[in-house]
C-alpha cells in the first residue's frame, strides 16, 4: 500500500483578500474603505491539498517557501489541516510568495501575486521517492513555476511509470501567453487537465466550454471544465458528462476551483465514475464559497454528499475515519519539523 494517497505539487503562500470592492481600483492615493480583510492560506496547489485531505485523503505537499514568517504560516496552516508538509522545502534566499486578492461586488477579482520563491521551484523539489510512494499527483500554477513546468512532464512520466495517476490545474498564465511548447510534453502524461471555462477558452481557441473540452481532450486527457454558475462538465474521448451547479448563498470564491479539483480527485481515486466524480467536484466547489478564503469552508465527504440533489447519481459515503475531530487528514502524524533548505 502507497503512503499517500495524493502528492500536490505546487504554490503555497499567505493571501490577503479584501472586499469586495464596489467600484474600480482608484489610485492616486486614494483610500477605499471595504467590508472584509482577512489573512488566510492561498495558493491553488495548497487550497487544492487542503480540500484533499477534509474530504480524508493521506495527501503530501511538495514545494518552497521562505524562511520568514510568511513561510512559517504557511507550514503550519497546512499542516493544521491534515497535509504533510516533510517535504516542502525552506528557500534559504528567496522569499515566500506573497498574494492580495481583491473582491469584487460581483464574485469577480483581481489577483496580484509576488512570486518570491516560486521562479525557484523545480524538480528536485519533488523527491523520486515521494512520487513512487503516491496513488494520484496532481500540479498547479503550472505558468508560475517556469523551472518546475519545464520538467513537469519528467515528474509526471515518473508518476505513470510507479503507477500513479495525474492531474493538472495550470490556472490563469500571467503573461497571457498560454506557451504550448511548454504544455504540451506535459499534457501527454496528463491524465486529468482541470481548467476552468476562461482557461479553456485561452488553451484551445475554443469560447464555448464544451467545445475547448473535446478540443482538448484530442490531445489525450480527460478534460474537466469547471464553468462557474453553470455548474461544470467532463470529456472523455467521445464521452461528454455534465453537472448542475449546487446553489449555496456565496461569500467568497477564492479557492473554489481547487476545491473543486480535491473533490474530483478525491472522487475518482474512491473509484466512482467520471459523471459521479464530477458532481462531488461540483459540490466541493460551490460549498468551499460559503466562507471568506479559500479554505475556512471545504465539506467533508459527507457533506458533499448531503449537499448533492436526489436525483444525483449515488456517492457513497466516506470510509475514511477522519484524523482529528475537524479535519480528517493523513494516517499518519504531519511532519511539521522538517524545514529543509535548498538552493
Amino acid at each position: 500500500m502507497k503512503s499517500f494517497d495524493l502528492l500536490v505539487v505546487g504554490d503555497a503562500n499567505p493571501d490577503v483578500v479584501v472586499g469586495p470592492l464596489r467600484g474600480p481600483l482608484e489610485f492616486g492615493q486614494r483610500e477605499q474603505l471595504v467590508e472584509h480583510a482577512g489573512l488566510v492560506l492561498g495558493g491553488s496547489a495548497a487550497i487544492m491539498a487542503c480540500g484533499a485531505a477534509r474530504l480524508g485523503l493521506r495527501v503530501a505537499f511538495a514545494g518552497r517557501v521562505g524562511d520568514d514568517p510568511a513561510g512559517v504560516f504557511v507550514r503550519e496552516a497546512l499542516a493544521g489541516r491534515g497535509v504533510d508538509v516533510g517535504f516542502l522545502v525552506t528557500d534559504p534566499v528567496l522569499p515566500t510568495p506573497l498574494t492580495t486578492v481583491v473582491t469584487a461586488g460581483d464574485g469577480d477579482r483581481a489577483i496580484l501575486t509576488a512570486p518570491g520563491c516560486l521562479t525557484a521551484t523545480g524538480p528536485e523539489d519533488v523527491p523520486r521517492e515521494l512520487i513512487a510512494a503516491s496513488r494520484h499527483v496532481h500540479a498547479a500554477s503550472f505558468f508560475l513555476m517556469p523551472r518546475l513546468a519545464r520538467s513537469l512532464a519528467s515528474v509526471f512520466g515518473l508518476a505513470r511509470e510507479t503507477g500513479a495517476t495525474t492531474s493538472l490545474d495550470t490556472n490563469d498564465d500571467p503573461a497571457g501567453c498560454w506557451d504550448h511548447e511548454l504544455l504540451d510534453p506535459v499534457v501527454k502524461f496528463t491524465d486529468f487537465l482541470l481548467p476552468n471555462a476562461a482557461e479553456a477558452h485561452a488553451l484551445s481557441g475554443e469560447p464555448e466550454p464544451a467545445a475547448a473540452a473535446a478540443l482538448l481532450a484530442g490531445r489525450g486527457p480527460t478534460v474537466v471544465v469547471k464553468d462557474g454558475a453553470n455548474g461544470a462538465l467532463a470529456c472523455a474521448g467521445a464521452e461528454l458528462s455534465r453537472a448542475p451547479a449546487v446553489s449555496v448563498d456565496p461569500v467568497d470564491t477564492v479557492g473554489a476551483g481547487d476545491s473543486f479539483d480535491a473533490g474530483f480527485v478525491a472522487a475518482t481515486l474512491r473509484g466512482l465514475d467520471l459523471r459521479s466524480a464530477l458532481t462531488v467536484a461540483v459540490a466541493c466547489g460551490s460549498l468551499s464559497t460559503r466562507a471568506h478564503g479559500g479554505t475556512a469552508a471545504q465539506p467533508t465527504w459527507d457533506e458533499a454528499r448531503a449537499a448533492i440533489r436526489a436525483d444525483s447519481p449515488g456517492i457513497p459515503p466516506c470510509a475514511n475515519a477522519p484524523n482529528t475531530a475537524e479535519y480528517p487528514g493523513t494516517s499518519e502524524t504531519p511532519r511539521t519539523s522538517d524545514t529543509r533548505s535548498r538552493t
